[in-house]
């Protein structure tokens, strides 16, 4: 949590941002009308399936499915409701298939310790790695390693490596007895099948849908996500500020503008471009420059070129087996 006086003021800013619109803002009316379009039109995607064939179905089923898990991001930050329960409701059908609503919900609110960000152990998103954990990989992962550094090995491999990961903690998760995240993972498979069931008397087959359709859409989340964090000293250097175009940043729900979200998490994503463009000079001061101008800079710059995210420059590390905690002791190295 910042504490600087920049960090009031943003909030004051955002505070009133948000009184000085229209009630249907105060109301988050946007993300009510984006919850009906999320589910409109990836519900509407299956059942014309037949109408509309795999070249216009796929493309629009990719679209809805990278949406939805836009989507439930923001209803983990509390909106469109305070109620939780009610907007997990919102989110717990698996229309993207791959990770259960509260397994992500109880992760992401993790990463959100902005104090722990990067630092691989304590952040559940972070892609560093301790330098004794990057010492003990073989010459062949770390290749594997910096080809999901590039862009499109993210968006190629990115998506395998976190199902694998995920897949293998739920399996932790059983034999640990961990029945609150195996009972996660056996609602996700039940829906999963329901899901699916429908899916092919609509003509779509289920395994066209996970391997056209929901594995691209977690590619394009990739996108995203690529170098949204760095390890800096300064926490609110970790995270970047992206200046997309409109079409990702609707996408992506204004993510774009990370440094934002991770000041201000309860903001909603329709407030998060004003805020930013309120205080556009103060942010990237803040942020220490890590600006970025479009996705076209990152396909760009890293179609061949892996960004520089191996072994983390502050944290030094044990193996599991050396640690009692997560696996990672933390030496910060403050010149």
């Amino acid at each position: 949590m910042a504490s600087s006086s920049f960090y009031l003021s943003a909030r004051q800013r955002a505070e009133i941002t948000l009184r000085s619109r229209h009630a249907w803002w105060r109301l988050e009316v946007p993300t009510w009308l984006l919850i009906v379009a999320v589910y409109s039109g990836w519900f509407a995607g299956v059942f014309f399936w037949r109408d509309l064939g795999p070249w216009l179905g796929t493309p629009w089923l990719i679209w809805f499915t990278a949406w939805y898990m836009s989507l439930q991001h923001e209803l983990i930050h509390g909106h469109p409701t305070r109620k939780p329960w009610l907007n997990q409701l919102f989110g717990t059908l698996p229309l993207a298939v791959w990770f259960p609503y509260g397994l992500y919900r109880d992760t992401h609110l993790q990463h959100h310790r902005n104090e722990h960000l990067t630092l691989p152990g304590d952040d559940p998103e972070a892609y560093y790695f301790s330098r004794a954990r990057w010492g003990e990989l073989s010459p062949a992962m770390k290749a594997v390693v910096r080809l999901r550094n590039t862009l499109p090995g993210r968006m190629l491999i990115g998506p395998l490596l976190d199902i694998v990961s995920t897949l293998n903690g739920a399996l932790m998760a059983v034999l640990r007895g961990e029945w609150r995240t195996v009972s996660m993972w056996l609602i996700q498979g039940l829906l999963l099948m329901l899901l699916f069931s429908w899916m092919a008397q609509r003509g779509l087959s289920p395994l066209y849908f996970v391997l056209a359709v929901s594995y691209p859409a977690l590619s394009l989340t990739k996108v995203r996500s690529f170098f949204e964090h760095r390890a800096e000293h300064s926490p609110q250097a970790r995270s970047t500020l992206n200046e997309a175009g409109f079409v990702w940043r609707l996408l992506f729900l204004n993510l774009n503008y990370h440094l934002v979200h991770h000041d201000l998490p309860g903001v909603p994503w329709y407030a998060l471009r004003q805020v930013y463009v309120a205080d556009r000079e103060a942010y990237i001061q803040r942020s220490e420059g890590f600006v970025v101008y479009g996705y076209r800079q990152w396909f760009r710059d890293h179609t061949r070129t892996p960004v520089e995210v191996e072994a983390h420059p502050f944290a030094a590390g044990k193996s599991p087996a050396q640690s009692g905690r997560s696996g990672y002791d933390y030496q910060q190295e403050i010149p």
